[in-house]
């Protein structure tokens, strides 16, 4: 099947993987008080938390190193949920494969949209507090903070699809990524300021990383009010088309066994 034919397929099932996407959200905060809000919490909370501790070891303002870590904190939760819920996107939905003749690229792009939904909920709390603590940094690069949406999307839906792929086969692919995305916390600026990183010659860490350049275009408008530049935009591209082109090749071959192996 070509890719123009594949991509057709999967846009006339949209209502479907839309349905999909939103009932993930309602059956996660099922009975639930607060609802989506806890999306918003939860990351406040452990921000708040983690921005007492880092600003005591470090000896930084909080009050400027505290959305910092919130904007790594809900980027970095929605990549390990990606990671996680995508290696298990097949699996999942097993019922919905053996009866539907949809892509299956739908059901990790279910994940994928549901994952961002949160994120976009969450980053509300973000926007906030920056404007709140860091007005003088309100401006139009604003603008370009907004660009970080469809961005994840085009690295996480490839991402995703590949470990689906791969993660029907092989059962301990999520466990697998859950190690290899706690080995990349500690070599990412995600709560660690990059100063750190550069201070101990580890700029290589920084400079090839594609988590710094994607928090770079959060970080950089709301937190410097700065426009994030041509090379970080350039690092996500390159690396959504990398990922883009694995999830393909591999989807080309796998795609008719994935039947087999639920």
């Amino acid at each position: 099947m070509s890719a123009v034919r594949y991509m057709a397929g999967i846009w006339a099932a949209r209502h479907f993987w839309l349905h999909l996407a939103l009932s993930d959200l309602r059956s996660r905060w099922r009975r639930s008080f607060f609802g989506l809000l806890w999306s918003v919490l939860q990351p406040l909370g452990m921000t708040l938390l983690l921005s007492m501790v880092f600003s005591r070891l470090f000896h930084t303002d909080i009050v400027s190193y505290a959305p910092y870590i919130l904007s790594g904190i809900v980027v970095w939760e929605f990549m390990v949920g990606v990671t996680s819920g995508g290696a298990l996107s097949f699996v999942q939905a097993d019922a919905y494969i053996r009866q539907c003749r949809h892509p299956l690229a739908i059901y990790s792009l279910r994940t994928v949209l549901s994952g961002l939904l949160v994120l976009m909920t969450a980053s509300l709390a973000l926007f906030a507090w920056s404007a709140t603590v860091l007005p003088q940094h309100i401006g139009w690069p604003w603008l370009a903070a907004l660009s970080i949406f469809p961005l994840l999307l085009l690295m996480a839906w490839p991402l995703a699809t590949l470990l689906a792929y791969i993660g029907v086969r092989f059962r301990d692919v999520p466990h697998a990524m859950g190690l290899l995305m706690q080995v990349l916390w500690f070599v990412s600026p995600v709560y660690f300021d990059v100063k750190t990183f550069r201070a101990g010659g580890l700029d290589a860490l920084i400079d090839y990383n594609p988590v710094y350049h994607l928090l770079q275009l959060l970080r950089a408008p709301l937190l410097a009010g700065q426009w994030p530049t041509a090379e970080n935009y350039l690092f996500c591209l390159a690396t959504a088309v990398l990922l883009a082109l694995l999830a393909c090749l591999v989807g080309r071959r796998a795609e008719r066994n994935v039947i087999f192996y639920l």
